[in-house]
């Protein structure tokens, strides 16, 4: 019988099963690494950078990195955290996060993880981008001034869905973003549906059901009763 694998994570021993990568390994175990774009349920592509470790001194994505016997990785140090925060903290100008006034506020893995990392102001200057909101679909808000552009609605659509409904397009740090798949680019052109796959996946507050705002209340939503850190296993 072959011996468990491991690595070690901040000093704990970590198994793993061949081919997982250091993130799947970790989440397994109930580890939390700091991560927005990577989701169980799909392949990893490293974007938003969050989830990157030191590991034997080198910087890698957590997600994209194969977990190896015997590694030596860094995750919660105050170096990586520090870094972690200045991406949150570009993450929160690019975009236009009314935070308090969100539907969804408290259920936001991009405002839960800035709470874990003691993100306490936005520190760049803001972008103020103009992001109309497309409210055309009678069952789904489209409001993407608070889009971190994971693209995990893209490859849900694509993947589960089979519609593929939405696409990354455009250039540069304020054109790339989210596009609808319709002549018109608005949702109520298209066949998205309330129950797609893709109108659940949105770790902000992007893509939202109407006439259901505010229904949990302030202080009972996921992360208002445990930190993001605290619900490594749960999916999204």
């Amino acid at each position: 019988m072959n011996e468990t694998q491991t690595f070690q994570l901040d000093g704990e021993d970590i198994p793993f099963a061949p081919g997982q990568s250091i993130m799947q390994a970790a989440t397994a175990h109930g580890a939390y690494i700091p991560h927005l774009c990577w989701h169980p349920d799909f392949a990893a592509h490293g974007s938003c950078k969050l989830c990157t470790v030191k590991v034997n001194g080198r910087f890698g994505s957590s997600c994209t990195m194969a977990a190896q016997a015997g590694m030596s990785v860094e995750n919660r140090t105050a170096e990586l955290d520090d870094k972690r925060r200045t991406l949150l903290q570009m993450l929160f100008v690019e975009g236009n996060h009314f935070c308090p006034s969100c539907e969804k506020s408290g259920n936001c893995a991009l405002q839960a993880t800035a709470y874990e990392l003691k993100m306490m102001s936005p520190h760049f200057d803001m972008f103020y981008p103009d992001r109309p909101v497309d409210a055309s679909h009678p069952d789904v808000l489209l409001d993407f001034n608070r889009c971190i552009m994971c693209s995990l609605c893209v490859t849900a659509s694509a993947e589960v869905d089979g519609k593929n409904i939405f696409y990354m397009g455009g250039r540069g740090l304020l054109g790339r973003r989210v596009h609808v798949s319709s002549e018109s680019g608005r949702l109520g052109d298209t066949n998205f549906a309330l129950s797609d796959r893709a109108a659940s996946i949105c770790p902000v507050g992007v893509i939202l059901p109407k006439r259901r705002g505010f229904a949990v209340p302030i202080g009972e939503r996921k992360y208002d009763k445990a930190p993001i850190s605290a619900q490594v296993k749960e999916r999204v």
